[in-house]
Order: C-alpha cells, then sequence, then structure tokens
C-alpha cells in the first residue's frame, strides 16, 4: 500500500445545498428583503437597479445564494443604507428579527413575519408620507399611549 499523498486533512467548505443555507446569508437576505419592503420597492424593481433578475433576488433573500461584498456594496446603494444595515443584530442568540428586542404587549417576542404584513409596511409607509414633522411625532405619542393602554374606551 502507497503511502497518501495528500497533505493535512481540510474542513469540507459548507454547501448550501447539502447543509442548507448559512445563517448569515439567510440574515443578511432577511435584511435585504426588511428594506426593499419598508421602501416598497419589488423584487423586480430591485433587480433591474442592480441588473439582476427576480429570481436572483429571491435567492439572495432566502439565503440561497450568498451575497458578495461587491453585490452587498449595490444593494445598500440602491436601498440606501450602510452596508453595515446587513449585519445589524447578526451577534445576538436569537435568528433575525427586523427589529430586534421588540416585545408584544404580552412581554412575548415579536416575531420576524410581522414585520413583512402588508398592513406594518402600509402604516410604515403612510407614516413617513405625513409631510410635517411635528405631525408624525404626535402620531408617534399616540400610538405610544394607545400601546399603553391610556387610549382605552
Amino acid at each position: 500500500m502507497e503511502p497518501s499523498t495528500k497533505g493535512p486533512s481540510r474542513p469540507r467548505r459548507r454547501s448550501a445545498q447539502r447543509d442548507g443555507p448559512s445563517p448569515v446569508d439567510v440574515h443578511v437576505g432577511g435584511r435585504v428583503r426588511l428594506r426593499r419592503t419598508m421602501l416598497g420597492m419589488s423584487q423586480d424593481k430591485l433587480g433591474q437597479a442592480i441588473g439582476l433578475t427576480f429570481q436572483q433576488i429571491q435567492k439572495y433573500e432566502r439565503g440561497a445564494n450568498r451575497i458578495g461584498a461587491s453585490r452587498l456594496y449595490e444593494f445598500s446603494r440602491v436601498l440606501d443604507v450602510p452596508v453595515s444595515f446587513f449585519f445589524e443584530g447578526l451577534g445576538e442568540a436569537r435568528p433575525f428579527s427586523p427589529l430586534p428586542g421588540l416585545r408584544t404587549p404580552d412581554g412575548g417576542d415579536e416575531r420576524p413575519d410581522s414585520f413583512a404584513r402588508r398592513e406594518t409596511l402600509e402604516l410604515v409607509r403612510a407614516y413617513y408620507r405625513v409631510p410635517s414633522a411635528r405631525v408624525r411625532r404626535r402620531l408617534f405619542d399616540l400610538a405610544k399611549a394607545l400601546a399603553a393602554g391610556n387610549g382605552s374606551e
């Protein structure tokens, strides 16, 4: 039997097909999706701005495809956020949450998918369409008071 000519064994490379997507890729893709939906931008429109198909955007958002540095920079430019935005909350033990630390009225963690619901997005978009900063602040204070139970009937 001949001695092995191979060098020291290296850990095998992670494969999305074999091992599933990396938690980092899922997190970054989720942040891309969050920002895109907060802007009211379709996957198709984001893809056109970067030169990709909507199917490629879907794969990035699911974490099925890893986003390279230059592509991440393009996303940050088109979505008008710093590159660091995509990594916010990554070091936390909990899985992806668009707004880490948010609690439901009963004290539980808010489900991340509730931020992607149409009602939530429409509310946020409507809020930012209010032209007066003073009126927006009063609306914000009203919502907080209602949530605290001060506006009960």
